[in-house]
C-alpha cells in the first residue's frame, strides 16, 4: 500500500448524463451550492471564485442545528474533465479530485479524497464514505432537474 493509498477515500459512479452537463453542475456556484454536501445538509455560500487559485468559503448547516464553516481552494480546473479542490482545515485537510469521463451513454464521476494524514483518513472514513455517496446522489438529482 502506498502512502497516498493509505490516506485515500475514493468512489465513482456512472451518471446517465453528458459530461458537459455534469461539469456545469460543478462549475456553476449556484448549482454547486444546491447539491454539495451530505443528505439533510444545506449550505450558505460566502464566496465561490471558480477558477484556479480561487477560494470557496461556505457554511454547512447540519440537521443537528450546528454550523460547519468550510474553506476550499480550487487548485486545478480542466473544464469538462477534472476539478481538484484543496480543503483547508486544521484537523482534516485533504485534496479532492473530481474526474469526469465519458462512459457508455453517461459520465463516470470519480471522487477521490486524499487526506493529509492516514490517521485522520481513518477517523473521517465513517463520515466521509456515506457522505460522498450522498453527494453523488445529490449531484445526480441536480443534473436530472435541468435535464427534464
Amino acid at each position: 500500500m502506498t502512502d497516498e493509498t493509505a490516506r485515500e477515500i475514493a468512489t465513482s459512479r456512472v451518471l446517465p448524463f453528458m459530461r458537459g452537463d455534469v461539469y456545469l453542475a460543478i462549475a456553476n456556484p449556484q448549482r454547486l451550492a444546491r447539491w454539495w454536501g451530505p443528505e439533510s445538509f444545506t449550505s450558505t455560500t460566502q464566496t465561490c471564485d471558480f477558477r484556479e487559485g480561487g477560494h470557496w468559503r461556505f457554511v454547512f448547516h447540519g440537521p443537528d442545528g450546528k454550523d460547519y464553516p468550510n474553506h476550499n481552494i480550487f487548485v486545478l480546473i480542466e473544464p469538462g474533465r477534472r476539478v481538484v479542490i484543496r480543503h483547508e482545515d486544521p484537523t482534516h485537510g485533504f485534496r479532492l479530485t473530481i474526474s469526469l469521463q465519458d462512459e457508455g451513454q453517461g459520465t463516470r464521476v470519480g471522487w477521490q479524497q486524499v487526506f493529509d494524514d492516514a490517521g485522520e483518513r481513518d477517523r473521517m472514513a465513517p463520515i466521509c464514505i456515506p457522505a460522498n455517496e450522498q453527494n453523488l446522489d445529490r449531484l445526480h438529482a441536480e443534473v436530472a432537474s435541468l435535464a427534464e
